[in-house]
């Protein structure tokens, strides 16, 4: 057969099959002429170019595409050619099948089509466990133990947080979010006992060892006396009776730690009225000691006489309208004592002090026997009339004239005890 002749029928056949009368085999009969005469070489392969250009979709062309691949493949299922066995291309489906192939059709078409279930659980399975792991990231199991341990013996979280030690250094209120976490969250309860199961047993009787006392252990370990000297065996014969009221894993060696604990702060039953007494004792020998350096200015009232009698201890004395300060050691401080703020001379004594520093003035005793007088206070200090700014001193003479916010005071010199303290002065000089 020549080319030529090839062509033709090529050509009628392509026309032919491009017409509406051919039927689908004889088209296929064409298509499958064609393929042969291209593989033998008679017709010329068409070149073409293997790049796929794809340009963007817009929204409503992404919708009418999802929609078109929902229909294909309801109406064509996968693994099959889309014509079933037992039925040529030509007959009408039967009704049940249209009802298959028009069911998909009616779903209803979303702008943005949802993530599949399967994707959905996927994603919620891996974000809870890093919450959880978040969660449990200070609390620790042998933590978990402790807490509940220490809860069901005190029943009181404050106790808890002070008596507990865990691993981390965790505040009241998360102590108390834990514990409620432990009660009422499913998931951290579950996750926080599998991981206490999983304790060494070694590790859960050191942490059993670790439990607070409760209030009726305590309350049977305080009638044991404070002035007796009981033994292991004592504490065991105590252990042995009320096995019901101690913690499973209390020993007679711990209870004997926990007692010689409780009389060394005075928590015994026979130790309250010496507590009492003891902590009263205490009290008044602290406000003596806080008291100690007021006994450097002695304090005396105003009895009418012109000039003090001087004794071999006093240096000076400050004199005002209402008291006489004696000045006893070689320095002293001046302004208005407070509960936080205790100085030697206290001025409020005089009169109304609320303008005067806390610290107003310091006078020290110089070697050479003179006196000067610091300002330390807010306020100007007036010796004479002449006013000490804050940060500078001045000398004092006797009978110095001492003015500090409206408080007028007299400064008196022991000259007797400056003449010998100066003559000691110059023999140390001298040698």
């Amino acid at each position: 057969m020549e080319r030529a002749d090839i062509h033709a029928m090529l050509d009628s056949g392509l026309m032919a099959s491009g017409t509406d009368g051919r039927s689908e085999d004889e088209e296929y009969l064409a298509g499958q002429q064609r393929s042969m005469l291209m593989s033998s070489g008679v017709i010329p392969k068409r070149r073409s170019s293997s790049r796929f250009i794809k340009r963007k979709k817009f929204d409503d062309e992404l919708v009418e595409s999802s929609l078109a691949k929902s229909t294909s493949r309801a109406k064509v299922p996968s693994g099959s050619s889309g014509i079933e066995p037992g039925r040529c291309s030509g007959s009408e489906p039967s009704s049940s099948e249209k009802k298959k192939v028009l069911k998909p059709v009616t779903t209803p078409v979303t702008p943005s089509p949802d993530p599949s279930p399967s994707l959905t659980k996927r994603i919620k399975k891996s974000k809870q466990p890093l919450q959880v792991t978040k969660d449990l990231g200070r609390w620790k199991p042998t933590d978990d133990l402790l807490l509940i341990n220490a809860v069901l013996q005190t029943n009181d979280l404050a106790v808890v947080h002070l008596g507990v030690k865990f691993s981390c250094r965790f505040t009241q209120r998360e102590i108390q979010e834990r514990w409620y976490a432990l009660l009422y969250d499913p998931v951290i309860s579950k996750l926080a006992c599998q991981a206490m199961r999983q304790l060494h047993p070694e590790a859960i009787a050191a942490i059993q060892s670790r439990v607070l006392f409760s209030k009726a252990e305590e309350k049977l370990l305080s009638v044991i006396g404070s002035t007796s000297q009981p033994t292991l065996d004592t504490f065991q014969e105590l252990l042995t009776k009320h096995a019901n009221v101690f913690y499973p894993s209390r020993t007679a060696k711990s209870l004997q730690v926990h007692w010689q604990l409780l009389k060394q702060y005075y928590l015994l039953e026979d130790q309250t009225e010496l507590t009492v007494a003891d902590r009263r004792q205490k009290r008044e020998i602290r406000q003596l000691e806080q008291e100690l350096h007021k006994w450097q200015v002695l304090v005396d009232s105003i009895t009418g006489m012109s000039s003090p009698d001087f004794d071999n201890q006093t240096l000076a004395v400050l004199r005002g309208r209402m008291v006489r300060y004696l000045m006893r050691s070689r320095e002293i401080t001046l302004g208005r004592a407070t509960k936080d703020n205790q100085i030697d001379v206290d001025l409020s004594l005089e009169g109304p002090a609320w303008k005067i520093s806390r610290k107003q003035g310091v006078i020290k005793l110089k070697n050479n026997g003179d006196f000067f007088i610091a300002n330390e206070g807010r306020r100007p200090i007036y010796i004479d009339g002449r006013p000490v700014l804050p940060g500078s001193k001045w000398k004092l003479n006797n009978n110095s004239v001492v003015e500090i916010a409206g408080l007028r005071f007299v400064f008196l010199i022991n000259q007797d005890l400056i003449a010998l303290i100066k003559a000691e002065a110059a023999k140390i000089n001298q040698q």
